[in-house]
């Protein structure tokens, strides 16, 4: 492929290298206003999250002026794929941070509420799958991509036990339920950025060994198919 290619590719990286920073403000500024009460977030980080979109349209019209410009096969253009794959995610991500800050913004309508302490944890995970997931994008790093991917499950562990405890406490305090539900909200969201950062892992080993891992059970099936027609 030519130089002008390569250099549109890696101008395509520092994109979503800065697109991804964007997002983890986002998501690190909304979990914030649960601890502090602040109930104006919602509207800032809506008014930020349209910055997350212009990237995501401004990222796809480069993917589509490369594809136009010089169309891309084989491992080139599963990277052009791929990186709008991501900025999809990414943008997903986005929106959840929006929807964080709302629900932050209802139960900061409570008053004084306690926050579990797995939370916290949760959302630092989280986020750490994220950057790392396009870490291993920008390196092509398959086997750093399916490190993100085996912790998705730590993360589900998080978001039960935090489930639990939010129970258990409306069960105390009748007076929270409503907060508490918000709070099942936040910690479902949180739960869903490793998701997406998982799914960004999964697009990373397919860039890299054209495998798609998504579906596992599909592989297994169709593997043993394969073997029983021989």
């Amino acid at each position: 492929m030519t130089i002008h290619f390569v250099r549109e590719m890696e101008h395509l990286h520092r994109d979503i290298l800065s697109m991804c920073s964007a997002v983890e403000e986002l998501i690190n500024d909304a979990v914030d206003g649960l601890k502090h009460g602040r109930s104006e977030l919602a509207q800032e980080v809506s008014g930020r999250d349209r910055e997350v979109d212009e990237w995501d349209v401004r990222i796809e019209e480069e993917c589509l002026k490369i594809l136009a410009l010089y169309h891309p096969v084989a491992n080139d253009l599963r990277r052009v794929a791929v990186v709008m794959k991501i900025t999809a995610e990414l943008e997903r991500v986005a929106d959840l941070a929006v929807s964080i800050a709302e629900r932050s913004a209802g139960i900061a309508l409570y008053g004084e509420f306690p926050m579990p302490a797995r939370l916290a944890e949760m959302t630092r995970e989280a986020l750490s799958m994220l950057h790392d997931s396009i870490d291993a994008f920008v390196e092509q790093n398959a086997a750093a991509a399916r490190k993100v991917c085996q912790r998705d499950e730590h993360v589900d562990n998080l978001n039960s036990q935090l489930i639990d405890e939010v129970v258990v406490m409306m069960k105390q305090r009748p007076d929270l339920v409503e907060p508490g539900l918000h709070l099942f909200s936040v910690i479902r969201h949180v739960e869903r950025v490793a998701d997406h950062a998982t799914n960004i892992s999964e697009d990373v080993v397919y860039l890299v060994e054209g495998a798609i891992i998504r579906h596992p059970r599909l592989h297994r099936r169709s593997g043993a198919s394969a073997t029983g027609g021989a």
